[in-house]
């Protein structure tokens, strides 16, 4: 997940008073907006389940000058990007309904029924009736139900925020994620653009497509993404290809088609808007897809050509802003975001390849989304079920608090243990390019060796 506090707004309390709030984005969207002791309590919280956590910005007596509240933006900023980097925290229930509950008051969604629609790729709709504060396991839980589709299979898929492009098309903008409600995201986006919500596969190996082939509802869910990834250019198919699966389409026969699609390029990878590289060379045009346990890239200039780049040879990567040229023509230019990450070239050789796009941060949670499911493959994990989630929820208490009086004990026999001590985020600092943003080291990586290059 990426992080940001990019600036606050000074707000008044029922009795007029000023306080100051701090704007936290997530995955590139504006999520809520919270006070310094709202984030204190909230790290007491996640320090009595979790034990020794990253340093929290002080408390300060006096009032805060301009630059002592910048500070307090830059601190808290980076105290919740390194927070999030470790999953066991980030993927706690008390860190969920934090965010959660933050988004619910901070745009003012009232706890109501209401419906909502959900979509396939092939544009068929799904009415659901939910609760607004819902949160995304939720609905896609109450989506499987409605479907039928069986328990063990409900996370082999996920809930997608799409946008409407001008041409009609609708691109995705990123995946909905256990802290957010998606009624009261679907609103919030809607207030720019057009958005809908879709139903897409959740995960990149395509040997789980093996585990959905004999459920008649999983493997439609399947089919009709295919079809559209197929229609779209995504996944490639030559002219024989294309007659096989139309033909196959024709038949109905939908087994038989995912099979022929697994063979062809591009198979389940996510395909981004055109954007620039600094590979093979300084502004490089490349179509860059995602999957396959790797990013790819289609140079589409004069030096024509593909590169892929494995996950697991990636050492970390990061997202970084970089404000445009004050004197360039541009009116208002939009800051640039950048994806740049430290590649194993060869044995012992590292280098940096940076991807300039609108959709870098869609990037970098592929990137991740690969990343765990490798090292939940490697550690002989399962996909998660619903019944993980209940007995998780089961076990915890909510964690938001606007009045800073919530607490959160730590689970009967569950020992403190200092999480953030296994894993030093700091201790091989790489060198990088000179703009901000948080680095995201590769647990992957770490496994590789000298007879992988």
């Amino acid at each position: 997940m990426h992080f940001s506090i990019p600036d606050t707004n000074t707000d008044q309390d029922s009795a007029g008073a000023s306080f100051t709030v701090f704007n936290l984005h997530i995955n590139g969207a504006y999520h809520c907006s919270v006070r310094y002791r709202q984030l204190h309590s909230f790290h007491d919280q996640i320090k009595k389940e979790f034990g020794s956590l990253p340093n929290f910005p002080p408390k300060k007596i006096l009032s805060l000058t301009a630059g002592q509240l910048e500070e307090r933006r830059v601190q808290l900023e980076k105290y919740i990007q390194t927070l999030s980097q470790n999953i066991e925290v980030s993927g706690s229930t008390t860190f969920n309904n934090f965010l959660l509950q933050a988004q619910q008051e901070s745009q003012s969604e009232a706890v109501e029924n209401v419906c909502i629609d959900m979509y396939l790729m092939n544009g068929n709709k799904l009415s659901l009736s939910i609760v607004s504060t819902d949160q995304t396991d939720s609905v896609l839980e109450t989506a499987a139900q409605q479907m039928s589709l069986p328990e063990d299979l409900t996370y082999y898929f996920g809930l997608y925020l799409l946008r409407k492009e001008d041409v009609g098309e609708h691109s995705i903008v990123r995946k909905l994620q256990e802290f957010e409600s998606p009624y009261i995201s679907l609103r919030a986006a809607n207030k720019a653009n057009p958005h809908r919500i879709v139903i897409r596969k959740s995960y990149w190996e395509s040997g789980f497509d093996e585990d959905v082939l004999d459920n008649r509802v999983a493997l439609n869910l399947l089919y009709v993404q295919i079809l559209s990834d197929v229609e779209r250019g995504w996944t490639l198919a030559n002219t024989d290809q294309h007659a096989q699966l139309q033909a196959l389409q024709q038949r109905g026969s939908k087994k038989e088609y995912v099979r022929l699609a697994r063979t062809l390029k591009f198979y389940g990878f996510l395909q981004f808007h055109p954007c620039i590289s600094d590979y093979p060379q300084p502004g490089s045009r490349v179509l860059v897809s995602a999957g396959n346990r790797e990013l790819h890239l289609r140079v589409q200039d004069k030096h024509a050509g593909e590169a892929a780049f494995r996950v697991t040879r990636m050492r970390c990567w990061r997202i970084s802003t970089t404000i445009q040229d004050e004197n360039s023509d541009v009116i208002n230019p939009a800051p640039r975001l950048d994806l740049s990450f430290e590649y194993l070239v060869a044995k012992d050789t590292l280098k940096w390849v940076t991807i300039s796009s609108d959709q870098a941060i869609l990037m970098s949670m592929c990137l991740q989304g690969m990343v765990d499911e490798v090292m939940m493959q490697k550690q002989g994990q399962r996909m998660k079920k619903p019944q993980d989630r209940r007995r998780d929820v089961k076990n915890s208490t909510p964690s938001y608090s606007k009045q800073n009086t919530a607490t959160s004990p730590t689970t009967p026999g569950q020992e403190k243990v200092s999480l953030f001590g296994q894993r030093n985020l700091n201790a091989r600092t790489p060198t990088s390019p000179t703009t901000s943003g948080a680095f995201i080291e590769n647990d992957a990586f770490r496994d590789i060796g000298d007879d992988d290059l």
